[in-house]
């Protein structure tokens, strides 16, 4: 989600050339993984999400949600210790608060903190119609980590974003994402593990955890195509 707390990079996490060397196309693995997901027809379906977890950073637990709206808004909201985190993304405009970071009233985020996260209202998941999008994607070979194998596809969307995943080779879901985001000016490499794998509401699946290394975030609840008062994807 690119600071203290990075919430909105869980949304992310549900996002061809040909491979060398093997029968598959970059494209058929992308099919895979749709449908382990639960498909298209149910994802594109999906207008909108509200996720609560907690964050867990060193030992600590910090309570979130997260209420999304595909294509209008994301916002991501957390206390700790009578802190308030506030993260906001709309097509036009973002603001952020974080008390930990000498930010303790909503500021506005700057032109290339926003083009970071626009890819985030996309909450039907970058791989689902990714060429009507704007999309490409480019085959980056095999991978192997902790005795798995992974397949290697770094996607570029539309707003110039590029996102490598790691594709499990048996499962074809989405195990591991890496990235280059802007944090206070500078370049940082951004990488999230998507764990336990679970059916929600609307046939899909989802990751109920996802490691940052230093953050690992866990949801506990989601609700799928609820009410959400796009009021809150503003600044008053």
């Amino acid at each position: 989600m690119k600071k203290f707390f990075v919430y909105s990079l869980l949304i992310v996490a549900f996002m061809g050339s040909s491979f060398t060397g093997t029968s598959q196309t970059a494209d058929e693995v992308i099919d895979k993984y749709v449908a382990a997901i639960g498909g298209k027809e149910n994802w594109k379906k999906i207008n909108s999400i509200r996720m609560e977890g907690n964050v867990e950073v060193q030992g600590l637990e910090i309570p979130f949600t997260m209420q999304a709206v595909n294509g209008k808004g994301v916002r991501t909201d957390g206390e700790f210790q009578g802190n308030f985190f506030i993260d906001i993304i709309t097509p036009a405009k973002g603001w952020s608060q974080n008390p930990m970071a000498g930010k303790a009233t909503l500021q506005p985020l700057t032109d290339d903190e926003l083009k970071d996260k626009l890819d985030e209202l996309d909450i039907q998941g970058a791989f689902i119609d990714y060429k009507e999008k704007g999309s490409v994607v480019e085959y980056l070979g095999k991978d192997e980590e902790d005795g798995n194998d992974y397949y290697k596809i770094k996607l570029t969307t539309k707003n110039k974003n590029e996102t490598t995943y790691f594709f499990d080779t048996k499962t074809f879901l989405v195990y591991k994402q890496e990235s280059v985001s802007k944090q206070q000016g500078q370049d940082v490499k951004v990488v999230v593990k998507s764990l336990d794998y679970q059916n929600v509401e609307g046939g899909i699946k989802m990751p109920f955890k996802m490691d940052q290394g230093q953050a690992v975030l866990a949801a506990k609840k989601y609700i799928v195509n609820g009410t959400i008062d796009e009021k809150v994807f503003s600044d008053k």
